[in-house]
Order: C-alpha cells, then structure tokens, then sequence
C-alpha cells in the first residue's frame, strides 16, 4: 500500500515536474518572439528614418540641380529657353520677324506673344536695333494716327521731347498718307503709309 502511494506521489511530482518545464519552454519561445518583433520593429523604423533621410538628401540634390540649369538656361538664353528666336537686350527682349506685314497686323502679332511694337528711346537702343536691322525695314511702335504731326508711342508717351533718331526731311506725310514708322537705312526712322508691308520688332520685359 505504501509502495502504490509512493508510486503515484512520484508520478504526480514527474507530472508537475513536466508541466513546469513545459511552461518555462512555452514562456521562453513568447519571450524571443517578442524580442524578435521588437527588434524588427526596430529595425523598420530606423530603415524608415534613413530612407526619409536619403529622400530629403535627394530632393536637396535635384533642387540644387534645378537652380544650377535654371542658371545655366538663363545665362544661355535670357528671354527663356523656350523663346530663344527672342534677343535681349538692356533688361529687354526683342523679337526680329521673319516676315512682313501691315503695321496694324504687326501691332497685333506682337500682342499675341504679350509683347508690343518696339520703342525706342535711347541712343543704346537705337544702335542695338541698327545694328540688328541691318538696313531692312522694320515697323517701330511709333505712329501720328490718332492726331497728325503728334508722333506717339505705342504706349502713348510723346517722341518729340526724347529721343529721335528721323532721316533728314522725315516725316513728311508724303501723299498725307504715312502716319506710322519704321527702321530703314543705317537704321534711320522713316514715315509710311500703315497698310505698307515691313518687318517688325516686338519687345517685351525679360523674365525675372
């Protein structure tokens, strides 16, 4: 009897002997899962971190790459690269058509690429534009149409008080006809009738 008693307090003991080592087993495998997912929590967030980091190096870069070309565009073509028939000068652009047309028309055409007839009110200008007109005609932003003898700009200023650069004997309002001016030889300004075909210059400011 006591034999059989012993026997079955030794089989409890091994019981909770087995349990207790189950349990340490099972406690142990949650704890290195745990640590597992901790570390790779750990991970991800510091991959996350240098990736934003690398996206910011790299948006530095291409703005720093932006600005440079921007640079180097503008140093190129100063009207934009995007309008490089354009020419500039003193803080302006200056388109030379290819073709010829009425002063109203070419009045139009300018307004169209939201620029105007060219004025001219310095003698730097004047010679840029001789220089590039090379004895061609071209219709200027200078006409008396609204009153006869009163040469205006195409922005209403007067040209009498400023600069003017006529051929001698010019304007003369030949036939009572010519109430708009072009460029002609050494760049000379001449009156015309407006219906007459010329070349044009258009001119507008040049982007910031």
């Amino acid at each position: 009897m006591d034999k059989d008693r012993l026997q079955d307090e030794l089989r409890i003991f091994r019981d909770r002997n087995f349990l207790r080592q189950k349990l340490r087993s099972s406690l142990m495998v949650y704890v290195l899962l745990a640590l597992s997912y901790l570390l790779i929590v750990i991970l991800f967030a510091v991959s996350l971190s240098r990736v934003s980091m690398l996206s910011s190096q790299l948006n530095e870069v291409r703005n720093e790459l932006k600005r440079n070309n921007s640079s180097k565009d503008f140093k190129l073509f100063p009207c934009g690269p995007e309008a490089r028939e354009w020419e500039y000068f003193g803080g302006k652009c200056y388109y030379f058509s290819l073709r010829q047309t009425s002063w109203q028309r070419a009045k139009v055409l300018c307004g169209t690429e939201h620029s105007r007839l060219a004025i001219i009110n310095s003698r730097a200008k004047q010679n840029f534009i001789m220089y590039r007109t090379r004895n061609q005609r071209f219709w200027i932003g200078l006409s008396d149409q609204n009153s006869e003898g009163v040469w205006k700009w195409i922005d209403g200023s007067d040209s009498t008080p400023g600069f003017t650069y006529w051929k001698e004997g010019e304007p003369n309002d030949s036939d009572h006809n010519e109430d708009c001016a072009h460029v002609w030889t050494y760049g000379e300004w001449n009156d015309v009738h407006c219906t007459y075909e010329c070349y044009y210059i258009c001119e507008k400011p040049a982007p910031p």
